[in-house]
């Protein structure tokens, strides 16, 4: 297994890509992509400059050609959830961001988090003219991923749903490991009563972030009171209902710690209702930092996962396996953050 950080791959493995060109050119990928599709708004001198780098590099500029020589289209299917969404945009910016960084093009297919969807929806990019693809959050089976990974079509999983599979190419983050900082953070702070809004039982999330939770309780010498996990759907509306339960209990909570950041808005919501004072009466925290984390009142505290990281670490293993080159690690974690902001603070005396 790799994780936290993994060296780029060096440029001329393979073809040039877009950025190679535009690095020994000196000039941004826009620059190049201007050239490379003869458009007027680019200086002669820069213009020349660039097109000797493509040309002692071998890098042809005419995409029908390239797909010819290689036998493959430069398109690439990206299957996610939703598309508009403050968790899965910035791992489809990434992803974007490295496709069009190696002249690539992307088909969006999103997916609603409907399983018979997505698997139309899969089963039309491996038909259709796609290289292979990038799939957030699936909603296959591991059955239904290898039947998938025997037909010869190369995908990658960003942020499974089930436990990564043996052998099946998957980037996700170390979802226990922020999870023992989270809960660490507010022991640190006084905390011994923490209720969990944990998300949907099964999850891969859910149950490495348990993992993280009831070790950093352990290693504190509290034993978990079964009492403080309440498991939740993932959407604000329900963590706070999950939130109404926890502090309803005769000894409530002194801090719930969220297992993504739309239930721990969801227990702020809880609590002013209440009128209970985050952080005074109640600490918050979070899972994800999406950009939803910033702007609540409070601020909250979260765990930052590296979203845009994972979409281009997906890309990065995708183009290893269309190009048959070797794939050191199939399964790739990538390290999490803890945010402290407003919402975290000792316990009431």
């Amino acid at each position: 297994m790799a994780q936290a950080d993994v060296k780029p791959e060096p440029p001329f493995r393979g073809r040039a890509t877009i950025r190679d060109i535009a690095d020994l050119a000196g000039v941004s990928i826009a620059t190049v992509s201007r050239v490379l599709n003869d458009r007027p708004d680019v200086a002669p001198e820069t213009r020349e400059t660039v097109m000797q780098v493509v040309r002692e590099h071998g890098f042809s500029t005419n995409r029908g050609a390239r797909g010819l020589s290689s036998g493959r289209t430069g398109m690439i299917g990206l299957t996610l959830p939703l598309v508009a969404d403050a968790y899965f945009g910035p791992m489809l910016s990434g992803a974007s961001e490295a496709l069009y960084e190696r002249d690539m093009r992307i088909v969006l297919a999103p997916t609603f988090h409907e399983h018979d969807r997505e698997v139309s929806l899969v089963e039309r990019l491996m038909r259709g003219t796609t290289d292979g693809a990038i799939l957030m959050l699936p909603e296959e089976s591991e059955a239904e991923l290898r039947t998938l990974q025997s037909q010869g079509f190369p995908f990658v999983v960003v942020d499974p749903r089930e436990p990564p599979p043996d052998g099946l190419a998957c980037v996700a983050a170390m979802h226990a490991a922020g999870a023992k900082l989270a809960t660490e953070h507010l022991l640190e702070l006084g905390h011994r009563r923490i209720g969990a809004i944990a998300g949907q039982p099964g999850w891969y999330a859910t149950e490495e972030r348990l993992l993280g939770f009831r070790a950093a309780l352990a290693a504190a010498g509290i034993l978990v009171d079964p009492d403080l996990i309440v498991y939740s759907d993932w959407r604000t509306p329900w963590g706070i209902r999950a939130a109404d339960q926890l502090l309803s209990l005769p000894d409530p909570p002194t801090a719930i710690f969220g297992f993504n950041d739309n239930v721990a808005i969801g227990a702020l919501h809880a609590a002013h209702k209440l009128g209970l004072s985050v952080p005074d009466d109640l600490s918050v925290v979070g899972f994800d930092d999406t950009a939803h984390a910033a702007i609540v009142i409070p601020q909250l505290t979260s765990v930052r996962q590296p979203l845009a990281e994972m979409g281009r670490m997906g890309v990065s293993l995708l183009m290893r396996l269309i190009e048959g080159r070797r794939v050191d690690a199939m399964r790739v974690e990538l390290s999490t953050k803890l945010v402290v902001r407003e919402s975290t603070a000792p316990p009431p005396r």
